[in-house]
């Protein structure tokens, strides 16, 4: 089956995405293994207003995108549980990829991948 061309996206949403994948890859990989000790233990406020500021960046640049609307942030009034957590990143991990899949693909002219850029 032939690969489909990626879509294009602008410069600063690459430039976006490239900033916090990382970031996001490493938070939810400790979030994970913390919530594998204690999956019923409830997260600390301040961890919650970390992972939603990374959360809240991620939405911006998904906005418009078909999995925007399954991405919700942590609730910061009744702190949620890790297994909780870990479950709406798991959501997170999926659009990412997603959006990655639609935006990112390999460059015949440069023979290497990168983002397709308006």
């Amino acid at each position: 089956m032939a690969n489909k061309a990626p879509q294009s996206i602008t410069q600063e949403k690459a430039n976006a995405y490239d900033s916090f994948y990382e970031v996001f890859t490493h938070l939810y990989k400790e979030l994970k293994a913390l919530g594998m000790k204690k999956p019923s233990d409830t997260l600390s406020a301040s961890k919650v207003s970390i992972v939603n500021r990374l959360l809240q960046d991620i939405r911006e640049i998904m906005e418009g995108e078909p999995e925007h609307k399954y991405l919700d942030l942590l609730d910061d009034e009744s702190l949620p549980q890790y297994s909780d957590a870990i479950l709406v990143l798991s959501q997170y991990e999926g659009a990412l990829k997603g959006f990655k899949e639609r935006y990112y693909g390999y460059d015949s002219i440069l023979y290497e991948d990168k983002w397709n850029i308006i």
